[in-house]
């Protein structure tokens, strides 16, 4: 019972709940582009988020039939993207560096015209520079929106470390946007 007219994603929904190959293509095709973005933010490089990617896809076509409505079904692929980026890092990477929170410093403040200044992508690189430990706390804390608990449970870890983590890949983004400042206004630093 697939639709000739452009269906919509409770449509596709339905059809991959049915197990139909060409809706899951479709929704696929959907949803990709948006959610190689998001492996991206968890990958060293393009091919690694090409993975997770495609580990993310099979884990929501075997998922699909738990999928209930009740959010955005944009919302619960991007969770599963986000889950599945997170295993796969944990089996190819070893565990990172953990910093006690104690031991994080005073963090420099960052002035508020270079900060609105900086464009998405070059906060983008900034954030991908950071160690694969920080990047990945950062990502889930402040652009995914996991609590500490959360981050310390997918990464095995305490929420100590979580918080340690997060306030020292701000600090290191703080200091590197200090030094981008720096750099367009002309000063030595």
């Amino acid at each position: 019972m697939f639709l000739e007219a452009k269906p919509t994603i409770d449509d596709l929904v339905k059809c991959c709940k049915a197990g139909q190959r060409k809706a899951q293509e479709m929704l696929y095709k959907q949803f990709a582009s948006k959610m190689l973005g998001v492996c991206m933010r968890y990958a060293t490089d393009r091919m690694e988020a090409e993975d997770m990617l495609q580990n993310g896809f099979i884990k929501v076509f075997q998922k699909i039939a738990d999928y209930r409505g009740d959010g955005s079904f944009e919302g619960w692929v991007r969770r599963i993207m986000v889950h599945s980026s997170i295993e796969y890092y944990r089996r190819h990477h070893k565990m990172m560096q953990v910093v006690d929170i104690d031991n994080t410093g005073n963090e420099p403040s960052v002035n508020a015209v270079a900060a609105s200044s900086l464009e998405a992508k070059d906060l983008l690189i900034l954030i991908k520079a950071l160690s694969p430990g920080y990047r990945m706390v950062f990502n889930l804390y402040a652009i995914d929106g996991y609590s500490h608990k959360e981050i310390a449970e997918f990464m095995g870890i305490s929420e100590g470390a979580s918080k340690s983590q997060l306030s020292r890949a701000r600090a290191i983004l703080k200091e590197q946007i200090l030094k981008m400042e720096n750099k367009s206004y002309g000063y030595a630093g």
